[in-house]
C-alpha cells in the first residue's frame, strides 16, 4: 500500500450539542453526519446531514441523534440512527429506503445480507434482528441466548424510550461468515455466533466494537486503544495491536471505535473525543471508563475526534485526520473509497 496516496474515506458519526456537561450521555448529539475526506487534506465534504423526526424518537426527552456503524455494498450505503435505518444510493446519496420499527432502540449497526435482508443490532434491547427492506422481522436473537422478549414487551414503542440502560450485553456490531451470523458484545468483551451458539471469540482486553472481515480473519477495536485480529476458522485471537504504544503520546487516545482494514499491515482507526469533566461529574461514567482501562489525566488535554492510519506490522502511526473541523465529534464507522 502507498501510504502517501490520496486515499478517500467516508466517516459516519455525530455532532455534539453545546453545553452537554452534566447531561446524560443519551442526550449529547444534535445531528447525524456522514462526511468524506482524503488523507493529507484538511477539506471535508458533508454527504448526509440528518435529524430524526419527532415521530421516530423520544423528542420530549432531547435524545441524541447521530449515525452509528454503517455498511457499504455495491452502490448502496446503509446507515442507522438510534431508531432508524436509512439506505442511500451512491454516488449522490439519494435516499432509497427508510425503516423505523417500534422495537428500534439504540441501534448500533445495520448491514445487508446475501439474501437481500438487513441485519440490525438493536443494542437497547440486547437483540439482533434480520428484517426485510419492507420492515418485516424474519429472525430475531437475544445475544445472551435468552428468549428475545424475556426482558422487554413487544407492545411498547421503544423508539419513545430514551434509554434502557444498563444493557446486559450491548451488542454493537453484526458480521457474517458464510451462513453464520455473529454479534460483537461490549459487556462480555467477545463476539458470539448467533446461528451456531457454541462458537465464540474471546477478545478480553477491552470493550470491543467492529468486526471487520479481511482475508480469513476478523478485526475488532477495543475502546481502550487496541486492534484485535482473530482467525474465523477457530475463533482464536492471533494478534493484539496496542495503539497506545504506537501513538507515543501521554494520556488516553480517545474512545477507540470504527475500523477500516486496508491490507494485512494497514488499518484506519477512529477515535472520539473524551471529555474529562463529564466523567468527574458522573460516577457511572467514571466506573465505565475505569472498566475500559482508560485513565483521565487532569493535565493532559483531550485529543480531538479523528481517524488515524497505523502500520500494524511495523507498530507505527502514519497519519491522523482531525474530523472535528467537519463537525464530527463522535466517530462510529469508516469506509474507504
Amino acid at each position: 500500500m502507498n501510504q502517501n496516496s490520496a486515499q478517500g474515506f467516508y466517516i459516519a458519526g455525530g455532532k455534539l450539542k453545546p453545553n452537554v456537561i452534566g447531561q446524560p450521555e443519551w442526550t449529547h448529539y444534535e445531528k447525524a453526519l456522514l462526511i468524506k475526506g482524503k488523507a493529507g487534506s484538511p477539506h471535508f465534504d458533508i454527504c448526509v446531514e440528518y435529524v430524526t423526526p419527532p415521530s421516530a424518537c423520544a423528542a420530549e426527552d432531547d435524545p441524541s441523534i447521530l449515525f452509528k456503524a454503517a455498511a457499504v455494498q455495491g452502490n448502496e450505503f446503509f446507515l442507522c440512527t438510534q431508531t432508524e435505518v436509512l439506505v442511500y444510493r451512491l454516488p449522490n446519496f439519494e435516499q432509497t429506503h427508510y425503516l423505523s420499527l417500534p422495537c428500534f432502540n439504540d441501534l448500533h449497526h445495520v448491514c445487508p445480507t446475501a439474501r437481500g435482508t438487513l441485519l440490525v443490532a438493536v443494542t437497547g434491547l440486547d437483540l439482533v434482528l434480520e428484517i426485510t427492506r419492507a420492515g418485516e422481522i424474519v429472525r430475531e436473537w437475544n445475544v445472551l441466548g435468552q428468549e428475545p422478549w424475556q426482558r422487554f414487551a413487544r407492545e411498547i414503542d421503544y423508539r419513545k424510550v430514551i434509554s434502557t440502560k444498563p444493557h446486559l450485553a450491548h451488542p454493537n456490531f453484526v458480521f457474517q461468515n458464510g451462513e453464520e451470523i455473529w454479534a460483537t458484545r461490549f459487556e462480555q468483551r467477545d463476539a458470539v455466533c448467533l446461528t451456531h451458539t457454541e462458537r465464540r471469540i474471546d477478545i478480553g482486553i477491552g470493550g470491543p466494537h467492529d468486526g471487520i472481515w479481511f482475508d480469513r480473519h476478523v478485526y475488532f477495536t477495543t475502546v481502550n486503544g487496541h486492534v484485535i485480529k482473530a482467525e474465523m476458522a477457530n475463533g482464536r485471537v492471533v494478534q493484539s495491536y496496542d495503539l497506545n504504544r504506537m501513538s507515543g503520546g501521554r494520556g488516553p487516545l480517545g474512545w477507540c471505535r470504527g475500523l477500516c482494514v486496508l491490507d494485512e499491515e494497514h488499518a484506519v482507526v477512529g477515535f472520539s473525543r473524551l471529555r474529562a469533566t463529564k466523567f468527574r461529574e458522573n460516577l457511572a461514567w467514571a466506573k465505565r471508563w475505569a472498566k475500559a482501562g482508560l485513565g483521565i489525566e487532569e493535565t493532559v488535554p483531550a485529543k480531538p475526534a479523528r481517524i488515524a492510519l497505523y502500520n500494524l506490522k511495523a507498530g507505527r502511526l502514519l497519519w491522523e485526520l482531525n474530523v472535528e473541523e467537519a463537525g464530527v465529534n463522535a466517530v462510529f464507522s469508516i469506509h474507504a473509497f
